[in-house]
């Protein structure tokens, strides 16, 4: 099979092959919490081969397809989960490299990664993956990498990629324009000659945030990296990147930083500097998106908003502590212990919706049972159960669906008045047809409760009102209850009382 995809890359990409640089896409894309106890495992990521690999960039048309000569050869990408097995990072970067290997020489690559996986005995897997990657292709060949802002960026890393770049916003509504980006600065660069930049600049910064605390919607995330545009377009350099860094891995990498990609030596240090200071500078503005409380305030504030709404919108709260787009298992049933023994679940009570929970064996259930008959099984806690075991969950099934791609099978039981979503794999909810397609309604809802930090935009959208609950899990958001013992200390907000860092700018040589 492997043949087969070799020849058809090779052939796929020899029109013109003398004028048109020949440029490769490849990439492991995960964040995987330290924290969480699931791990991640090969199976655990969609991969893509050859030519289907333009799927994953819907800006890629036919006027990308005449611009280069394209060598896809692998890219892996999974929901954020726990640390990945060594045994599946090996497999997943030796199957890159002999597909890779097939197609050199290469004048350029594109690597998308996230920035956030942790690997079983490793620390720094992304730049371990580079430096392989980079003895592969070569010292000529151009490396452009494209990143999530909550990654982390190493030496090795820096120093084996040429153009690099990441988001700019959270929520990551420019995924998508960053991968452009990237693709973009890379043909440019080969195109005119100029190739590999001549500086790169790299500024490591003390601080470690949670994603939920540095949005870009708002003060200070949003002034930030606001900056961005005009110091690229003043200083003439080719991109910058922030990153925020990923707090649930525990990790020398895993901190903030800027780097800045340029062919003027003076203008990428300022730059890096100037974006370094701002950022210390600013560190005790962050703070949570949204009213931040434990789960019984998150409730009380829920039945006050419903006593005194004036429209028909849903308060939302956020389960935070086991995000499963942020690593967390999925599977922590604390909170929803809570809400079934709450003044929330009651007979004629309003309409909530709780997404989600897996449970393999209700699901099982439940697939031998008619719409409306009552059904019963164990709901979570199948791989953490360190906060509350599983749950033996008793409702009216009202209605299913089979092969979702991230859930496999969903289901919703009704407890009451409160719409429990049970899925046979883990899932997140972020979209409004993940609840329609279940034949619910989220927009009229009266509570909805969701395993996520902040609310993506569809979410955040339809709300009435919002609260984020410091709930439990393999990505607290509290990072003070996490037990960190390999990230570099000091740093803030886990340190507060420490001399003020250096934050001079480092040249990082080029890449070979």
């Amino acid at each position: 099979m492997k043949k087969i995809l070799i020849l058809f890359i090779i052939l796929f990409s020899c029109k013109n092959e003398d004028i048109k640089p020949r440029i490769g896409i490849a990439g492991i894309w995960i964040e995987a919490s330290t924290f969480s106890p699931i791990s991640s495992t090969e199976k655990n990521f969609n991969i893509k081969y050859s030519s289907e690999i333009f799927s994953n960039y819907s800006f890629f048309d036919n006027s990308y397809l005449d611009k280069a000569n394209w060598y896809p050869s692998m890219t892996a990408r999974a929901l954020p989960g726990g640390i990945v097995t060594k045994s599946a990072y090996e497999s997943m970067v030796l199957q890159i490299m002999q597909i890779t290997k097939q197609t050199l020489p290469l004048d350029g690559l594109i690597l998308d990664l996230h920035g956030a996986m942790n690997v079983e005995g490793m620390d720094d897997p992304e730049g371990d993956f580079i430096k392989r990657m980079r003895s592969l292709v070569g010292e000529k060949t151009v490396i452009s990498t494209t990143m999530d802002l909550h990654g982390n960026v190493s030496y090795d890393l820096i120093k084996n990629t040429d153009l690099i770049t990441c988001y700019r916003k959270a929520p990551h509504e420019d995924a998508m324009d960053t991968k452009q980006r990237s693709f973009d600065n890379l043909i440019s660069r080969l195109k005119n000659g100029k190739g590999k930049p001549k500086y790169k600049a790299w500024s490591d910064i003390p601080i470690l945030l949670p994603g939920e605390k540095t949005s870009t919607r708002v003060e200070p995330g949003k002034s930030l990296y606001g900056k961005i545009d005009d110091l690229v377009e003043k200083n003439g350099v080719i991109d910058i990147g922030i990153w925020t860094g990923y707090a649930w891995g525990d990790k020398p990498r895993n901190r903030a930083a800027v780097v800045v990609t340029g062919d003027h030596k003076k203008n990428v240090v300022e730059v890096a500097e100037i974006l370094a200071d701002y950022f210390w500078s600013i560190r005790n503005d962050f703070d949570f998106v949204a009213p931040t409380t434990n789960l019984e305030n998150s409730i009380e504030k829920a039945i006050l908003y419903l006593n005194t709404r004036k429209n028909k919108k849903p308060f939302i709260i956020s389960d935070m502590g086991d995000n499963p787009t942020a690593g967390g298992s999925g599977d922590v049933t604390w909170t929803l212990n809570k809400i079934l023994n709450s003044k929330l679940n009651k007979v004629n009570g309003p309409e909530i919706i709780y997404a989600s929970i897996p449970g393999p064996d209700l699901i099982k259930n439940a697939l031998n049972t008619k719409i409306g008959d009552e059904v019963s099984g164990y709901v979570g806690a199948v791989h953490d159960d360190r906060f509350s075991p599983p749950i033996l969950l008793n409702g009216i099934l009202k209605s299913v669906r089979l092969r979702d791609i991230n859930a496999d099978a969903e289901v919703v039981i009704k407890v009451n008045n409160i719409n429990v979503i049970v899925t046979n794999r883990r899932k997140p909810y972020h979209y409004i047809s993940d609840f329609e397609n279940l034949d619910l309604k989220p927009k009229t809802s009266d509570i909805i409760i969701v395993k996520i930090g902040y609310l993506v935009p569809e979410l955040y959208d339809i709300r009435g009102d919002w609260v984020m609950a410091l709930t439990p899990g393999g990505v607290d958001q509290d990072l003070l209850r996490l037990d960190y013992k390999e990230i570099v200390r000091p740093i803030f907000p886990l340190d507060t009382d420490f001399n003020n860092p250096d934050l001079s700018a480092k040249l990082i040589p080029k890449s070979n």
